[in-house]
């Protein structure tokens, strides 16, 4: 992901990604409420959640504020007088840019902030250590391209593709064979750090889809060649031939609706 917090940083181009978590706010939440037994770990006076895959913020922000605001409601529910403090852990790849990340770390936050560089494919804390961990629209990403598309003697070879989309089987299959190897050691590591009683939430892109639906996705874009637009003008005659084989305005368009 760019760094940073310029225009092409991916501080101001995740606004999808935002949708997704604000789209997923209720039912994390619901999780929390319904699933959450703080009676399970009553002598902890840290509780401590886990992003995985943060990048850069905003966005891991708002899913901390979404966690915490339900896990204290849980506390409160309790005991108010029995509330930890929170740590919250930060994690991304080694190169995410981290320096962004801890400037816009919110001023008022309500928790102790640390940075956990690192693939989430591995262990990256102690045994029983996280109350929570949560990853969203991070886990469609694999630890590395599958080895053997990129071979040219390999009947995988993606030779012209960057992607499976479009691809035969076999590319297919090495990208499935990659990502079992990789959500298994996931959860093996998730299950090794979480307390007893703790939560795994996870946002992914993926689902079943009615190939009805399918069917009605056809997007309404088109690339028309430079001869193709000089051929509708033409018959619209919105312009007229210029001598040097260009065009001048021959009378205005109307006003789109």
């Amino acid at each position: 992901m760019a760094g940073g917090d310029g225009d092409q940083s991916y501080t101001k181009n995740s606004l999808y990604q935002r949708a997704i978590i604000n789209a997923g706010k209720s039912l994390i939440q619901k999780s929390i409420y319904d699933h959450l037994g703080p009676k399970k770990f009553p002598a902890s006076k840290t509780f401590r959640i886990a992003d995985l895959g943060c990048s850069v913020g905003p966005n891991t922000f708002i899913s901390i504020d979404n966690i915490l605001g339900v896990v204290k409601f849980k506390y409160l529910n309790i005991n108010a007088n029995e509330i930890p403090e929170f740590q919250v852990f930060f994690n991304d790849h080694t190169f995410n840019d981290f320096n962004t990340l801890f400037k816009s770390l919110p001023p008022n936050r309500e928790y102790y902030a640390s940075g956990v560089p690192g693939s989430f494919y591995t262990r990256l804390f102690p045994r029983a250590s996280i109350h929570i961990v949560h990853s969203s629209y991070s886990l469609q990403w694999l630890s590395q391209v599958p080895i053997e598309i990129t071979d040219p003697n390999s009947p995988a070879w993606n030779k012209g593709r960057i992607h499976y989309v479009g691809a035969g089987e076999e590319v297919i299959n090495a990208y499935l064979r990659q990502h079992a190897d990789d959500f298994s050691k996931f959860l093996d590591a998730r299950a090794q750090e979480i307390v007893p009683g703790g939560l795994l939430l996870l946002i992914l892109p993926l689902g079943l889809i009615d190939e009805e639906k399918v069917d009605s996705f056809n997007m309404p874009c088109y690339m028309a060649s430079p001869h193709e637009f000089e051929q509708v003008i033409k018959q619209n005659g919105r312009f007229k031939d210029r001598k040097d084989g260009g065009f001048t305005s021959g009378k205005s368009f109307p006003h789109s609706q």
